[in-house]
Order: structure tokens, then sequence, then C-alpha cells
């Protein structure tokens, strides 16, 4: 081959960063779903036919809504992702077992459409899609989701009761602490003694609530991982237990009863809705535990993980900006 034909290496040339990473969005969405997979497995164990179509239908409609959002749009697919599989997947964990199937339908379409979509789709979104979808569900039919029988529907929790009450039919664990605080005490509720059902198999509430065990382990797998970072749930949890020691009640109990976990290693965590420096991620994560504590003790329904986060969402990006790094090499001015 002669000098004029001979292949010559090229330089390229450009902006920063650099270095590149082998991880890619597909392989962190895989990972988080295979964190999920045995909370979620198990709950459908324990819950039955109706805890599997919760799963078919909210991971079915949230892939077809974006299929459908980028077809019309005349976009590329990104089902490939992940993102909108694993938005499915949380949107079913946060919703009960006996929800009518439309809602859950719908539900899967307001999470990609609104939460995701109407942004510019991934990266975009300020707020966690999934947690966009209850939030609607929840502001939508609230009558209906207080009639459901999901609530205690495979079982009553026995309360020992004051006035004659044997127990209370329907409730979750969180519902009744509640009461049982309102009554001073009154329900004889003891929180320590539910510890083991809600960390194994708890049969009353989300499909989340199943087992806190099993959403823990997939946690620490995460963090293992690298994927999530330890600030977020750390300040999270770590303020939900000191509050709720402060307001009179168990921190255990409070951590493992409700959404506190789902919320705290695979709500919160999400990389689009939540800070990107070091200290915002702990001040986000603290954030999110004051106000789902204020608002379990002190608002009108015990359970308040949702909003905790969307709202801590809002102020991400301010949270960010109070924590921007100094610039490398950036020496600030002396002004005398």
């Amino acid at each position: 081959m002669s000098d004029s034909t001979e292949l010559k290496p090229r330089l390229s040339v450009a902006s920063s960063p650099h270095i590149g990473a082998t991880v890619t969005c597909t392989n962190i969405m895989l990972w988080v779903v295979v964190a999920l997979a045995p909370a979620s497995i198990w709950a459908m164990v324990s819950m039955g036919w109706p805890a599997v179509q919760m799963f078919v239908l909210c991971i079915g409609s949230a892939l077809g809504t974006e299929a459908a959002w980028n077809a019309i749009a005349k976009k590329p697919q990104t089902l490939l992702d992940g993102s909108a599989l694993v938005t499915g997947v949380l949107l079913a964990l946060c919703m009960p077992p006996m929800l009518p199937w439309w809602m859950s339908v719908a539900a899967g379409f307001i999470s990609i459409a609104l939460g995701k979509m109407i942004f510019g789709g991934l990266g975009w979104n300020l707020f966690n899609p999934a947690l966009v979808g209850r939030a609607f569900v929840l502001m939508s039919w609230a009558g209906v989701l207080s009639k459901l029988p999901n609530k205690g529907w495979f079982k009553t929790i026995d309360v020992v009761g004051a006035g004659g009450l044997d127990a209370i039919s329907g409730a979750t664990r969180l519902a009744i602490a509640s009461a049982d605080r309102a009554a001073a005490g009154g329900y004889g509720f003891n929180l320590a003694s539910q510890y083991q059902p809600l960390l194994w198999r708890n049969l009353e509430g989300s499909l989340g609530e199943v087992s806190a065990g099993l959403l823990i382990l997939g946690g620490l797998v995460l963090l293992f991982k690298g994927i999530i970072d330890w600030r977020i749930p750390a300040g999270y949890i770590g303020t939900m237990g000191l509050l709720s020691w402060v307001f009179g009640s168990d921190p255990i109990f409070n951590v493992l009863a409700g959404g506190v976990v789902l919320g705290a290693f695979f709500m919160a965590t999400d990389y689009v809705s939540s800070p990107m420096t070091k200290n915002g991620k702990l001040v986000y994560g603290i954030g999110c535990g004051v106000f789902n504590a204020v608002g379990r003790f002190y608002g009108p329904a015990p359970e308040s993980t949702t909003f905790a986060i969307l709202f801590m969402n809002g102020l991400a990006p301010l949270i960010d900006k109070m924590f921007i790094p100094r610039t490398f090499g950036w020496v600030k001015r002396n002004e005398e």
C-alpha cells in the first residue's frame, strides 16, 4: 500500500467530558427491575390474580402509551431504554390490588403522558412519572379508593379495643396506628408486634407494602451496584425514623409501614427528578422524610409518601442550585 493510500489514525476533538462509562440507561433500568423482582413476585404470590392483573395492566399501559406517543409524534421508539418498564412496575407496586382495571390503565397513561412525555421524554421530566400516575388516581377517585375491598380483603386485622370493639375491619396497619394515636392508645394496637408481617407478608394496603424486607434487599442491591446514592435513602429513612420518635411513635414501625421503603430506595432516587450534587441529595432525602413524617402524623391521611416525594421533586433544581460545587481552578475574587 502506497503512502498516499495508507490509512492514518485520526484525532477526534470534542468537548468534555472525555471519560465515558460502560453503564447504559438500559443496564440501569434492568437492574432496577431485578431489584424490584423479589418484592413484586412475592406480592403476586401473596395477593394472587388481582396482583398479577395489576402488574400486567400498569406495565402494558405504560409501554403502550410511550409507544403510541412516539409513533404519533414521529419520534424514534424509546421502549428499549427500559424507563417505561420501570415506571409500570413501580406504578403497580403503588396501587392496591383490587383497583378497577380501567383506573390502572388510566394511571399508566397519565404516568407516561403527563409525567414524562409531555416534558420531552426521559431526562426532561420534573416529577417521578409513577408517582404522578398514583397522585392522579388518588385525587380523581378518592371516594372509590376509600370503598375498595383491598384493605384487609384477605383478613381482618385484630385489634384489642375499648368500648366493646373487638376489631377494626378493612383497615391497613398504618390506618389503625393512626386511629390508635387519635384514641390515645384506646385500641391497644401494639406497633412492635407488626414488624414481622410488615417485613415479610403484609396483606393490607398497596402491593409495595407486602414485604418491606424484600424491598430493603432490592435497595441494598442497587446501593452495592452503585446505581443509587446512599445519601437519599439514608436521609429519608433516618429523618422519618427520628421524627416518628420525636412525635411519640415507634420509629421502626413507621419506616416499615406504608410506602417509605419503596419511596426511599426506588422513587426518591430517580436520577432525573432528584438532585445531582452530593450535599443536595442528602438535603433532598431529609426533606422527603420531613414532609412524609409531618403528613403522616398531622395530615388528613397517614400515607403521605407520594406527595412528600413529588413536593421535593419540585424543589430538586433549587436544591442543586444551592449546592453547585466551585468550578475547578476558580478562585473567588477578594473584594475589599
